[in-house]
């Protein structure tokens, strides 16, 4: 299998998790959505100096995975493409703060390492729960609760279109790749002059077949508009997970569990 099919079917393997029957999976998928935005909301609005403060926030995404019977190594492998991204956003952390913020026996360690390590652990926690959140979902249920709690419907069928259709496109591509490696098999990697034929061929090749999934979409009545193949129930476990997960969050964000369990393990062995 090509590179390109390999993402394909890993990205898809998500969809497929969400066809699982677990306790998580049965939940109405408006609690999941905003349950997980309240998490990445209060991860995110940290200090940037702060770490210790969101280790308690992996409880969510652990109880998640292990309710919910998901493969945790190949979720954490999936978090792992997304970290060169935040290694790029803060690498530079270090050599723009150079302010001493604490000590571990004779090394210094700089505010922009602290920060940079701050950033990594914000990334690694907030993608971990969107991948939970598919994987235990499914992305086209997703964009349903995200129209049932009110987001516009064209932001929801552009991100749904964009989302399914984004495998079409990684496709396409894969054939053209390899049909220009068969016709230059001696050559190990693509050339400015080839790359940009191949990338205004494919967006040709775009452009005409979006116009033909378009046709082909209003000749079977398409009207802008979901329609869902169930209907979505709000029951009292919907309300008890969204409720309680919120509460969870909100004293770990103003407490600092795990710094009051540094400081009490302290106490009871010095």
């Amino acid at each position: 299998m090509s590179k390109t099919g390999s993402i394909i079917t890993n990205v898809g393997y998500l969809d497929a998790l969400a066809r699982q029957d677990s306790p998580i999976h049965q939940l109405d998928p408006r609690a999941k959505l905003l349950t997980t935005l309240a998490f990445i909301v209060m991860v995110v609005s940290f200090d940037k100096y702060q770490i210790s403060a969101m280790f308690p926030f992996a409880i969510f995404p652990i109880v998640l995975i292990v309710l919910g019977n998901l493969p945790a190594g190949y979720l954490m492998k999936r978090v792992l493409w997304v970290t060169p991204f935040a290694v790029l956003v803060g690498i530079f952390n270090p050599f723009l703060d150079r302010q001493v913020l604490l000590h571990i026996g004779s090394v210094e360690i700089s505010g922009g390492w602290v920060s940079f390590a701050s950033i990594l652990m914000r990334s690694l926690l907030t993608v971990l729960a969107a991948f939970v959140l598919v994987a235990t979902t499914g992305f086209n249920t997703i964009c349903l609760a995200l129209e049932k709690i009110g987001v516009p419907n064209i932001f929801v069928m552009q991100l749904l279109f964009l989302y399914r259709y984004a495998f079409v496109l990684a496709e396409e591509s894969g054939r053209m790749v390899r049909a220009w490696q068969l016709r230059a098999p001696l050559q190990k990697a693509i050339g400015i002059q080839s790359f940009s034929i191949l990338l205004g061929s494919l967006f040709l090749r775009t452009t005409s077949r979006a116009q033909r999934i378009y046709q082909a979409m209003c000749c079977r009545g398409f009207e802008g508009r979901l329609h869902p193949a169930k209907q979505l129930h709000w029951t009292m476990a919907n309300t008890i997970f969204l409720t309680g997960f919120c509460l969870l969050f909100t004293v770990f964000r103003f407490t600092n569990p795990a710094l009051l369990l540094g400081k009490l393990i302290t106490e009871i062995f010095s």
